[in-house]
């Protein structure tokens, strides 16, 4: 997102130390590698936050047998409400031989955010 959220609001991001992706920064956990963040009481308030999870999609692949080799890409789009695209993203590119199989699972968690700064008038 460019020019996105300062630090300390809801919505502004960092690079998780451990596997660099692109987290919120009041994330106590990375959601990508699951190393943990913070220890501190702020991580404490944030992990007594109810987490739900809003959306989970889950579908499955299946090469037929006596099929070709068939390769695949999986592609992550983010809208907002004007239909704009915020966030395009290939997360994974491969191939499943005759026999084999995959599943793809998306799965979107929310929280209420305790960032958010009163705007200024």
């Amino acid at each position: 997102m460019i020019g996105g959220p300062r630090p300390g609001t809801a919505g502004a991001t960092r690079a998780c130390p451990h596997c660099k992706a692109t987290i919120l920064e009041s994330s106590p956990v990375c959601p990508a590698c699951r190393g943990h963040l913070r220890f501190d009481s702020a991580a404490q308030s944030q992990n007594a936050q109810p987490t739900q999870t809003s959306l989970k999609v889950e579908g499955s692949l299946q090469q037929p047998s006596d099929g070709a080799t068939t390769e695949y890409s999986m592609l992550l789009t983010i809208r907002n409400e004007r239909g704009e695209e915020v966030v395009r993203q290939l997360v994974g590119v491969g191939a499943m031989r005759p026999g084999e199989s995959r599943t793809f699972s998306l799965t979107v968690e929310t929280s209420e955010s305790t960032r958010m700064r009163p705007k200024k008038h």
